[in-house]
């Protein structure tokens, strides 16, 4: 990671550690460097935005600099993440951007950059922009005349998707009563009309963004507000997706959350099923229960394990040619479809798994046994410093020798925020919850916790 780019693109907070000025100077880059990548053809750059109040203001800085370096602006107004992947690859853009910080409150946001194949953009090229942002390279010179770009209104490009997207089912939806979470983000744009389109009886909640509703109480990070509208209209499905739209957890007729782990089981044995997960093999992260290899292992599926952050998941699938990875966040990521995680053709491709066996989630699900897991953030000042101290260390070092083969301690750095992630899976609740409070008591006395 960067200074300032992270795993999921550059964020923070708005006009706090991301302002107007760095969108303008990420514009000036990208319209400048990809109109010297290829000089025969005019730079175009399509812009999509979630709807945090703050994504209006960072969308015409972004465009400024953009324009001010000779590249056209194609603006797709409130999209998902997925949506600007698939029009960048698609339609022959020389990049896209998407403006998001995907779960975070709304007075966070990001700048995600995705490069003409549609992928999460090369550590290369985020190098030089960083240069760029601390003044370490030469000012880029300004267009002028006729070389000036344009904005372009490209509302189309959005709907392409969504036809896009119609078209990967399979069956029918008639009959099947689903709930849709869209987290007061970018699905209220598009999701519902996917599901309607296909015959759903589709009902919606927390689809009436303000600007500074997104994510709140509601979406894939706070599933409770869809477990209660489901019980209440008894649906036969529900899906939740976070702020752009690039994640989604499902929740079964009963109302049980199933996470990404749980979907990549499902989906994953029913591909080797069908005679198209190739490789037999599924990528995940660190971060997958153990109870979900388990599984895989019964059913006579391979696994890899990557670092956290479905950016080295895809790089994982690319490079030996995997076509089912994710992680259970709920970032899920089908390479014959997408070159990113998208939140609705992973609820697609559930409902697919679902009509076909004819088998409600609850029962696809089953066959999983997840072990207790206890995740806790915990917010300090340095997290290379909490995470590397030596009696940190040696307390995971006595946690794990005490799991032994019945379970495990992570901690992890967030790639998006100052805190360190401790995770324990043991056999019961208690353990977990017992070792990982150990481990955090060290870091409170060394002083790390803000």
């Amino acid at each position: 990671m960067g200074k300032y780019f992270g795993t999921d693109g550059f964020r923070g907070e708005a006009n706090e550690n991301l302002t107007v000025e760095h969108a303008y100077q990420v514009g000036r880059f990208l319209g400048w460097y990809y109109s010297q990548k290829n000089p025969e053809d005019k730079c175009r750059v399509v812009i999509g935005k979630d709807t945090r109040r703050s994504s209006y203001m960072f969308e015409y800085s972004l465009v400024a600099g953009l324009t001010a370096s000779g590249a056209d602006a194609y603006l797709l107004h409130v999209t998902t993440t997925p949506s600007v992947a698939y029009v960048v690859r698609t339609e022959g853009f020389s990049c896209g951007i998407m403006i998001s910080a995907s779960h975070n409150p709304y007075y966070d946001n990001g700048i995600k950059v995705i490069n003409e194949r549609g992928e999460k953009l090369e550590e290369s090229v985020i190098e030089e922009i960083e240069k760029y942002l601390d003044g370490e390279t030469a000012e880029v010179p300004f267009a002028k005349r006729d070389a000036i770009g344009r904005t372009v209104d490209y509302a189309a490009g959005r709907n392409r998707y969504i036809g896009y997207l119609i078209s990967i089912a399979t069956r029918s939806f008639k009959n099947v009563k689903v709930a849709l979470d869209c987290a007061n983000g970018s699905a209220s744009a598009i999701a519902k009309n996917v599901f309607d389109a296909l015959g759903a009886e589709t009902h919606v909640i927390c689809s009436e963004p303000n600007g500074l509703n997104i994510n709140t109480g509601c979406g894939s990070t706070h599933i409770g507000n869809l477990q209660k509208f489901m019980k209440e209209e008894k649906c036969d499905i529900g899906f939740a997706y976070d702020g752009d739209a690039d994640r989604c957890i499902a929740v079964d007729e009963n109302g049980t959350e199933i996470d990404g782990d749980l979907i990549i089981y499902v989906c994953g044995k029913y591909m080797k099923e069908q005679g198209t997960l190739v490789n037999n093999t599924v990528v995940t992260t660190v971060m997958s229960n153990f109870g979900l290899y388990k599984a895989l292992e019964r059913e006579g599926i391979a696994f890899e394990k990557t670092a956290v952050g479905d950016k080295y998941v895809y790089e994982n699938m690319s490079q030996y040619g995997h076509c089912l990875g994710g992680e259970q966040s709920g970032h899920i990521i089908f390479s014959k479809n997408a070159t990113t995680g998208d939140g609705i053709l992973t609820s697609l491709k559930v409902m697919e798994v679902m009509l076909e066996k004819k088998q409600p989630l609850s029962k696809l699900a089953s066959e999983v046994t997840i072990y207790p897991q206890v995740l806790k953030n915990v917010r300090v000042k340095d997290k290379r410093t909490a995470q590397d101290d030596p009696d940190v260390q040696a307390e995971v070092g006595k946690v794990t020798e005490a799991l032994g083969s019945d379970g495990r301690i992570l901690l992890r750095q967030s790639g998006t925020e100052p805190v360190v992630r401790v995770m324990v899976e043991a056999s019961d609740h208690d353990t977990c919850e017992k070792y990982v409070n150990q481990v955090i008591e060290v870091m409170k006395m060394k002083g790390h916790m803000l």
